[in-house]
């Protein structure tokens, strides 16, 4: 009841394009629904990993697109919403597509509301494992910066077709996405990580450009990560290369924590909300 009444006063309060609109919905002693516009190209994820033979693959411009569409819908939700959202369990299942293939952010079950005075709110960890930021998972501190960081692994997903988190990667110790992306752009295997789908059919300097923006949204202490609007800003091509070189530039001097990114957890589940009661999925705790 409370992950029902937690998505309709979320989305309510949401307008936006790039945000799922809810139509209405219905309590009835046995039944609680909720009325969504029918999502015709279904989500990222569904697209990447589950489409029939007979669907084309996503090709690099609408891949583009959905990330800068998806951007502007978590930045809209962070800066234009009094109090604002924190949808906390960002990952390409939750950008749905419309007929013409735009962006539209939905899923807010586990979204929590948190005043602008405030810097982070104190949950219990829910999420999707390989989404989920560091230091959410080791304090329970949710903020904007961890939809960044979600974010940040869902662009990943959009530009290798992969998945966040794969155990038949566990040979060559990359199970987690951030981990094989980063050991192949230090080989400087572009080719290997782009999604085989595309036929080689993109750009090389603008999936460069995503790399960066992805990496720069899935580092390791949120203070780092910009905030979705910078990302914006940054798809659009404004500010990216500086803040990328400011970033090189501090990593000379600073060890990254190893141990930090991924702790050895053994409850998170695999697929969101799917094994969590409704009682337990939001509310106050």
């Amino acid at each position: 009841m409370r992950q029902f009444q937690t998505e309709v006063e979320m989305v309510s309060m949401a307008v936006h394009r790039n945000l799922l609109r809810l139509r209405g919905f219905c309590m009835t002693a046995t039944e609680r629904l909720l009325v969504y516009p029918f999502m015709v190209n279904g989500s990222v994820r569904s697209c990447l990993r589950e489409r029939p033979e007979s669907q084309a693959p996503l090709d690099w411009g609408v891949r583009k697109r959905i990330a800068l569409g998806a951007a502007r819908g978590i930045a809209y939700f962070h800066d234009h919403c009094n109090p604002k959202i924190i949808h906390r369990d960002l990952k390409a299942a939750d950008i749905l597509l419309d007929e013409e293939f735009e962006a539209v952010v939905g899923d807010f079950g586990l979204a929590k509301l948190m005043d602008y005075k405030n810097t982070h709110v104190t949950t219990a960890v829910r999420g999707t494992m390989g989404h989920i930021a560091p230091e959410y998972l080791s304090s329970g501190r949710a903020s904007e910066k961890t939809d960044v960081f979600g974010y940040g692994i869902m662009l990943l997903e959009l530009i290798t077709g992969q998945k966040a988190v794969d155990l038949a990667r566990l040979a060559n110790d990359d199970v987690m996405l951030l981990d094989r992306v980063e050991g192949l752009l230090k080989g400087k295997k572009l080719e290997t990580l782009v999604d085989s789908d595309l036929q080689g059919n993109y750009i090389k300097e603008e999936v460069e450009q995503l790399i960066r923006v992805a990496l720069l949204c899935t580092q390791s202490t949120p203070v780092g990560r910009p905030k979705m609007a910078e990302v914006v800003r940054m798809l659009d091509g404004d500010g990216l290369a500086e803040r990328w070189e400011d970033w090189q530039k501090k990593k000379m001097f600073h060890q990254e924590f190893s141990n930090t990114r991924h702790p050895n957890v053994n409850w998170i589940i695999t697929d969101s909300t799917s094994r969590i009661l409704p009682d337990e999925l939001s509310g106050p705790r």
